[in-house]
């Protein structure tokens, strides 16, 4: 068949629309939605990739572009990697209950930039500074939208067109390219490399020390680690070193540790002992190890946040009412010292006793839905993700399914198709249910889609 002949095939838009007229789709959408369809079947036919056009299958095409767009493409998953604070999975998981006691405040007006008691406008960027000065012990705290905007902000008010001194071992990319030393030069910076990659002294930061010098960072090495023959200087001889020159000694944690509650077994530093320390200024996420939202919080002396507040960038990297609340009910629950209300730490902090009988609990409901399965409760390693306690491994249990003759890559393809899809662990012809991050709300739809994956891959 010639090109003509195949475009002359290409369904007409009001049979499109006659078609689809039983279904509930505004007539606005389901043309958007053909073109797009129909445009790449033009260009398919064009490149001459196709030899043959079934109409029923192009309108069942539209008919599913259709669904995707009216569905939107931001959706719930299931969780069953095991890595907790999943970076491409929404990091950090909220709380419910934390989210309910948000909606008053979030869906009506509230006292965002408005002082009550003089009766006027007031400032949104006091928000939440009591709170963190109590578990932090700085003496004051600042909220922008997440943290490299804190490391932007902070580089950009004390050290743009100066020096800023950072060991070479430090100089990291924090995901998706983004990479400290570009981040450095965008703020106006100037990076002085001191160090090595393995080794770094005191004498290297006081022999870069010059006129030009503004601030020493340090950035915590969150996503990686460096074994063997290292070497840095302890924290407190950098801060001694930054006071003694009257420079200003700031500390990007990355992951915010402000309790070990069920993060015992992770080596990061909590954040109160590094401004303890002596640190002037402390970077840290709020949707990491805190378990909160995405933000990024800066700690440290009033003096130095309130220079920070008077940057004109505060106004393009301030947060909303929803990340203010949100963040603020984490913390109430951080204060009263009820961690189990913080998701992120209570799925750390189940034991591997909860987690193998939960095991067996999906094995029975997925075995009940196919009994020819070949499932095992199994336990499995698996890493905090998040960029937070690298090669740091997790004790957990996983429902595990010896996939046989069938391909574990078709099944996991097919598990990630199915409504909600499921997000699994592959390794050697099996599918890795790991129960750490699964909640039992969750047992039925995976034992669907596990069913179905199984089906649909024979």
């Amino acid at each position: 068949m010639s090109k003509q002949e195949l475009y002359s095939q290409i369904p007409q838009m009001h049979e499109i629309m006659e078609q689809l007229s039983s279904h509930n789709y505004n007539r606005s959408v389901v043309k958007y939605c053909a073109d797009k369809v129909l445009s790449n079947l033009r260009e398919k036919i064009s490149e001459g990739k196709i030899d043959i056009i079934h109409k029923d299958k192009v309108i069942n095409n539209i008919m599913s572009s259709c669904e995707n767009f009216m569905q939107g493409s931001i959706k719930n998953v299931i969780n069953a990697t095991g890595i907790v604070i999943h970076t491409n999975l929404g990091r950090s998981p909220l709380s419910g209950d934390l989210f309910k006691k948000s909606m008053e405040t979030v869906c009506g007006y509230s006292n965002l930039e408005y002082d009550i008691d003089a009766g006027s406008r007031g400032d949104r960027y006091h928000h939440l500074s009591e709170y963190l000065k109590y578990l932090t012990g700085a003496e004051d705290a600042l909220i922008l939208n997440n943290n490299a905007a804190a490391v932007f902000l902070i580089l950009n008010t004390f050290a743009e067109n100066r020096e800023c001194i950072v060991s070479r071992g430090e100089l990291v990319e924090i995901g998706g390219s983004f990479r400290i030393p570009e981040v450095m030069r965008k703020s106006g910076a100037k990076l002085q490399e001191v160090g090595t990659t393995n080794k770094t002294k005191i004498t290297d930061y006081e022999n870069a020390v010059s006129p030009e010098t503004s601030v020493i960072m340090k950035v915590h090495k969150s996503n990686y680690v460096i074994k063997g023959f290292t070497e840095e200087p302890p924290c407190e001889q950098i801060c001694q070193l930054a006071d003694k020159n009257d420079l200003i000694s700031y500390y990007d944690l990355g992951s915010g540790l402000i309790s070990d509650f069920g993060l015992k077994f992770c080596d990061e530093p909590p954040v109160k002992d590094v401004i303890d320390k002596g640190f002037d200024l402390v970077s840290f996420s709020g949707d990491k190890l805190l378990g909160g939202v995405q933000a990024g919080i800066i700690a440290g002396k009033k003096h130095l946040i309130d220079k920070l507040k008077g940057n004109q960038l505060m106004r393009m990297l301030r947060v909303d009412k929803i990340t203010l609340s949100l963040l603020q009910n984490t913390l109430k629950e951080y204060i009263n010292e009820d961690y189990e209300k913080i998701r992120t730490l209570k799925m750390f902090n189940e034991s591997l006793d909860s987690l193998k009988s939960r095991g067996d609990d999906l094995a029975r409901i997925i075995n009940n839905l196919n009994p020819d399965l070949r499932l095992e409760v199994v336990q499995v390693t698996s890493f905090t993700g998040g960029g937070s306690c690298p090669m740091q491994e997790i004790n957990s249990y996983a429902v595990q399914l010896n996939t046989g003759s069938i391909s574990e890559a078709e099944i996991e393809k097919h598990l990630r198709e199915f409504s909600p899809p499921v997000i699994c662990r592959t390794a050697d012809k099996k599918i890795i249910l790991d129960l750490r991050t699964i909640s039992k709300e969750e047992y039925e739809d995976i034992a669907g889609g596990i069913d179905w994956a199984v089906k649909m891959s024979l």
